[in-house]
């Protein structure tokens, strides 16, 4: 606790864990003679999920480079690490500093999981102090802005949005027109490598733990030993300057192949040709202004192509952008989504990557052990099969939170229960992404090296992707009967014989069986 007088304190400026912006909305006006900066680590925000080792030590250690950034800035920080302070939450730090330093006013950012703006608030005003509660500038498009977008519309696509904003932006725009005269390069980005895979790759620059990284990796290891997960890998960006030469070194080594191979998957290559700057964005380390420029950058100098780049900067300016504004749009009710109807438990697997099946053993193995799967891995794996076996949503959205260095709710929530599991019943995805063994053949070498036949959805050698697949489609044919983008799969569910489809149910449900006795949810 600070030395300062109680009462003669004006701001108190709370920093999360996710808020590492030096430039940040927090410390507009800040003042270091008058205000303080106030940080904690909370054992309760590394357990409400079972959380990977690697993602606590992450927070933790990026928290604790930019306390000496602030430090080094000459500016007071109030700072409470793991093991320094019996507090299990952050309100309940909080109410104790607010407490002993009674500052005039506690400013704070918009936290990016909906669950602590309730409880900040209620702290707050419980010690009578005035609230500065202030909007996250770090995005491209505020809640307000994002609010105005919505109005009238009856059913939200981010291709709308991702227009709207690269308008708003003048990104990749010739006037009023996309450049290349084409506003989405999907087509383009869908390649698969051949049966020699994918030659040789450019290995993302690594991080070597700092001693603050060293020592925040032993306490993690000591003190939640029981979590899932590794960190003997870690090497992620975790301070500002990291973040900047991790864009640097995807821009130039990666950025130009990007395009054609992000839907791409190949056993034991976790990176490939992806940015891995997710982490560093969602921890505010980098903001999305200079990732979209620097691509853009590349682009006009014409060391990446159009497709690269314009479907990198649809991650980021669209995707990125758009669920964060569905999230605060539905929340708190859309963490209950459930439109399937979906109970299954979350296999036990998942926890550990013991599993037959090749394409999710490497999957949940390379998660485990590097807290990272890239966006297909996490749709068109793990995620595709949690949502043919029916897993209850979000039993898929508290592992998804838990697993990824990258994960903060505002982001994760959407896209796992949205996009991934169609709980929302379509609000953000407007189909299901549903597809047998067949496309995880197509898109990767696993199945090669599989016991699993992914042609097959009967008999002993079926693969459970293609099994479960016309399961998923029979059970909920009439619901999508007249959906216009899945007509030509359920036309070929509806040629198979009534036998054919009663062997597909029946092993289906044995496979459910089987996986729920050995459930293992958190």
């Amino acid at each position: 606790m600070s030395g300062r007088a109680a009462g003669t304190l004006r701001n108190l400026v709370v920093v999360l864990g996710d808020q590492l912006d030096l430039d940040g909305a927090a410390f507009s006006g800040f003042e270091p003679e008058r205000d303080r900066v106030w940080m904690c680590e909370a054992p309760a925000e590394s357990r409400y999920v079972w959380s990977h080792k690697a993602r606590i030590a992450v927070f933790l250690s990026a928290m604790r480079h930019f306390r000496e950034a602030l430090l080094a800035r000459g500016w007071p920080v109030d700072y409470l690490a793991s093991g320094a302070h019996a507090y299990e939450t952050l309100a309940e730090a909080l109410a104790a500093q607010l407490e002993a330093l009674r500052p005039k006013c506690v400013v704070i950012v918009e936290p990016g999981e909906y669950r602590l703006h309730a409880a900040l608030r209620t702290v707050v005003s419980a010690a009578g102090c005035r609230l500065d509660w202030r909007a996250d500038t770090h995005f491209l498009c505020s809640s307000d802005a994002f609010a105005g977008w919505m109005c009238g519309r009856r059913q939200p696509r981010l291709e709308h949005f991702y227009r709207w904003m690269r308008k708003r932006t003048g990104w990749l725009m010739a006037g009023d027109e996309p450049v290349g005269g084409r506003w989405n390069y999907d087509s383009d980005n869908r390649g698969s490598f051949a049966s020699d895979g994918p030659g040789p790759l450019p290995t993302p620059q690594r991080f070597v733990p700092d001693a603050i990284t060293r020592e925040v990796l032993a306490w993690v290891e000591r003190a939640y030993a029981a979590h899932p997960g590794q960190t003997a890998a870690f090497d992620w960006p975790l301070t500002r300057d990291e973040a900047l030469e991790a864009l640097d070194d995807f821009i130039v080594h990666r950025l130009p192949q990007f395009g054609r191979w992000q839907d791409a998957m190949w056993a034991d290559s976790p990176w490939l040709y992806h940015s891995r700057l997710a982490c560093a964005l969602n921890l505010k380390l980098l903001n999305p202004r200079e990732v979209c420029e620097a691509a853009i950058g590349a682009f006009e100098a014409g060391v990446a192509p159009i497709e690269s780049v314009e479907g990198f900067v649809r991650q980021v300016l669209g995707w990125r952008e758009y669920v964060r504004g569905l999230y605060f749009a539905r929340m708190p009710d859309h963490l209950d989504d459930n439109a399937l109807g979906a109970q299954q438990p979350l296999p036990a697997f998942y926890w550990t990557g013991q599993t037959e099946m090749a394409c999710l053993r490497d999957a949940i193995g390379q998660t485990l052990r590097l807290g990272y799967a890239h966006h297909i891995q996490r749709l068109m794996v793990t995620g595709l099969f949690a949502l043919l076996l029916g897993v209850r949503p979000r039993a898929v959205h508290e592992w998804y939170l838990a697993v990824y260095v990258d994960a903060v709710e505002w982001v994760e929530a959407p896209n796992t229960l949205g996009m991934s599991q169609f709980a929302d019943g379509g609000v953000i995805a407007s189909k299901p992404y549903v597809a047998s063994g067949k496309y995880i053949e197509r898109m990767s070498n696993h199945c090669a090296g599989c016991r699993y036949n992914p042609a097959r959805a009967t008999g002993d050698a079926a693969c459970p992707y293609t099994t479960l697949y016309w399961d998923f489609l029979d059970r909920h044919a009439e619901r999508f009967a007249a959906h216009p983008r899945l007509k030509m799969q359920l036309r070929n569910l509806h040629r198979k014989t009534a036998d054919e489809r009663a062997a597909i149910s029946a092993q289906a449900r044995a496979l459910r069986g089987l996986l729920a006795q050995d459930r293992s949810e958190r």
